[in-house]
C-alpha cells in the first residue's frame, strides 16, 4: 500500500517523536535540534532549538505543555510560553543514552533508557529499561531486560503499555498497574529494527520498521494486518492524528545506519487515511 501516501513536509534531516496535539503534529528534527509542528495543510512552525544536545522523544502534559527528551544529557525539557526549561534530570538514574518517551493522560512520563551510550556497542545484550517519571518529579525503573527500547505507546484506559525492542525485533507488551508500574505480558510480532509506534482503537500497533522501509500494523495477536511501504527510505516513527485520528503520519528518511554516522539523512512526513482511528498516547 503506497498509492494513497501524500507528502506534507520534505527536506528535513531526521524527523522523530510525532505527537498529535491541538490540531497539529508536533515533532523534532533530531539533527537540526529543533522542535517543530505542522498542520494538515502543511503550515510549518519552528518553536524552539536545543542548542547543547540532540532532542528525540516528545510527550504532552495534561495542561498542554510539550516535553522534549534530550538524549545525551539525559534531561526532559518543558516547552511553555515559547521557552524550554528543565522538567526532569534523569542523569542520576539512566544508565545509558535515553531515546524515546511518552506521557500518558495522568502526566506520567515513560522514558526508554538504552542501558548503554550511543553509538551501540557490540554484544550489548538486554540491558535496556523503562524509567517512570511522576508529575512530582520522582523517578523509578519500572521495566528492565529490554533489547534497545525505542518507541513507546500507552492505551487510553492506562492499562497497557507497548514498547518497541529495536534489537529484539519485536514489541514488548505490558500491563500497567494503577501506580504506573509495569508487568510484562509477553512479546508480539516479528519485524526488523522496530522504531516509533502508535496504537489504534482495535488494540493494534502501527510500527515503523527501519530496515524494512515500511509501516506495519500488528494485531493484538502479534499477526501482521497491514503494511505501508516507503520504498528506498527508512521508516522512523508514526502517529495517528487528524480530526478523527484516522490520519496516519509516517515519518521516514533517505539514509542508512552508515550514513547516519556521517550525518547524512533527508527526512519527510507522509500521510495516509486508515480505517481504524488512533487510541491513547501518542
Amino acid at each position: 500500500m503506497t498509492a494513497d501516501l501524500k507528502t506534507v513536509l520534505g527536506g528535513g534531516r531526521y524527523f522523530e517523536g510525532p505527537r498529535w496535539h491541538r490540531g497539529r503534529l508536533w515533532f523534532v528534527d533530531c539533527m537540526a535540534r529543533t522542535l517543530l509542528s505542522i498542520s494538515l495543510s502543511g503550515e510549518l512552525q519552528q518553536h524552539a532549538t536545543v542548542t547543547d544536545d540532540t532532542p528525540c522523544g516528545l510527550g504532552v502534559l495534561p495542561d498542554g505543555d510539550i516535553v522534549v527528551l534530550t538524549m545525551f544529557s539525559k534531561r526532559l525539557l518543558r516547552f511553555a510560553d515559547g521557552k524550554l526549561s528543565l522538567y526532569a534530570d534523569l542523569s542520576h538514574i539512566a544508565t545509558g543514552t535515553i531515546d524515546d518517551m511518552i506521557i500518558d493522560g495522568q502526566g506520567r512520563a515513560y522514558v526508554g533508557d538504552l542501558g548503554f551510550d550511543l553509538p551501540p556497542p557490540e554484544g550489548r545484550g538486554a540491558v535496556g529499561r523503562i524509567i517512570l517519571v511522576l508529575p512530582d518529579g520522582s523517578a523509578r525503573v519500572v521495566a528492565d531486560s529490554l533489547r534497545f527500547p525505542n518507541g513507546i505507546a500507552v492505551s487510553s484506559d492506562h492499562r497497557r503499555l507497548v514498547v518497541a525492542e529495536m534489537d529484539g525485533a519485536c514489541l514488548a507488551d505490558y500491563e500497567m498497574a494503577p501506580d504506573g508500574g509495569l508487568h510484562l505480558r509477553g512479546r508480539l510480532g516479528g519485524m526488523s529494527d522496530p522504531d516509533g509506534i502508535c496504537l489504534d482503537r482495535d488494540g493494534a500497533v502501527w510500527v515503523a520498521s527501519f530496515t524494512e522501509g515500511a509501516f506495519v500494523r500488528i494485531g493484538r495477536d502479534g499477526v501482521e494486518r497491514q503494511r505501508i511501504a516507503v520504498p528506498g527510505r527508512r521508516a522512523l516513527a508514526c502517529a495517528l492524528g487528524g480530526a478523527d485520528r484516522s490520519t496516519l503520519f509516517c515519518l521516514s528518511a533517505a539514509t542508512s545506519y552508515e550514513e547516519l554516522r556521517k550525518g547524512k539523512s533527508v527526512s519527510r512526513i507522509d500521510v495516509v487515511e486508515v480505517d481504524v482511528p488512533g487510541d491513547g498516547y501518542p
